[in-house]
């Protein structure tokens, strides 16, 4: 993927991770929207990021889905990068868990749903550019999930299987098809922006952009921080570090 010369639409851009890559990508001279459903985020970004667009926009609703696609394709002809980064994290007690599972079908709606229908959307604008790209945001516990949170892990590792499917359909024509993978990085995500133990969150963006600059054909970006859960089944640790990245936080909140 090229960071100079696109027309980048990145979801949840108004805060964390999104906001980084937003302002990672818009100093490289990019046109860059970002989309999200808090219009206060999105406005105290574009206000600190001349030039920058913005949208709201509900992505668990297929229709509105649906119409922000359409707007997007009048508004911004030449797009030929759709970053899906949106994304919500909730803890969850598998063993007591309420008749209404509304918190755990919206992680699914917003995690991966959401992605699959803008991809959906958006694909033959995507398709109809000299060059685009798609990255998908998954996450190092797609590969070794966190017990506390299952929906949000499952959701990762289906997006991340959904992405080898696309690329794989894609393969040949001009859509090049990414996954980001990060690791725990200091983000309001289940208020990890005071963990000291969090990847700080500039240094992250900063070794993502390397990453993207130096590896344009790159089809995963993992930062050296990611690749002990990455690679945890590879390297035959996965057992041996689930079991005891598991204990230890089920320690922690005892």
């Amino acid at each position: 993927m090229q960071t100079h010369g696109n027309h980048i639409l990145i979801t949840g851009g108004g805060s964390g991770i999104g906001r980084g890559l937003a302002e990672a990508f818009h100093a490289l001279g990019n046109q860059v929207i970002i989309a999200g459903r808090r219009q206060r985020a999105l406005d105290e970004t574009t206000r600190a990021n001349p030039g920058m667009a913005s949208y709201a926009v509900d992505l668990q609703d297929p229709a509105a889905t649906r119409e922000f696609a359409a707007r997007i394709s009048r508004d911004f002809p030449a797009l030929n990068v759709l970053v899906n980064n949106a994304g919500i994290m909730r803890a969850e007690n598998l063993l007591a868990q309420p008749e209404d599972l509304a918190d755990m079908e919206e992680i699914v709606a917003t995690n991966l749903l959401g992605p699959i229908r803008l991809t959906a959307a958006l694909l033959p604008l995507l398709r109809r550019q000299p060059r685009s790209a798609i990255m998908n945001v998954s996450s190092g516990l797609a590969f070794v999930p966190l017990a506390m949170t299952p929906t949000y892990c499952a959701t990762k590792a289906a997006l991340h299987s959904y992405t080898q499917s696309l690329r794989y359909q894609l393969k040949g024509g001009s859509t090049q098809v990414l996954e980001l993978v990060p690791p725990y990085v200091a983000t309001d995500l289940m208020n990890g922006a005071a963990d000291p133990r969090a990847m700080p969150l500039g240094a992250y963006i900063a070794e993502v952009m390397h990453l993207i600059r130096t590896q344009p054909e790159a089809t995963e970006i993992c930062v050296e921080n990611v690749k002990r859960l990455r690679f945890a089944a590879e390297t035959g640790q996965y057992e041996t570090f689930f079991q005891g990245f598991n204990d230890a936080m089920a320690q922690e909140r005892s």
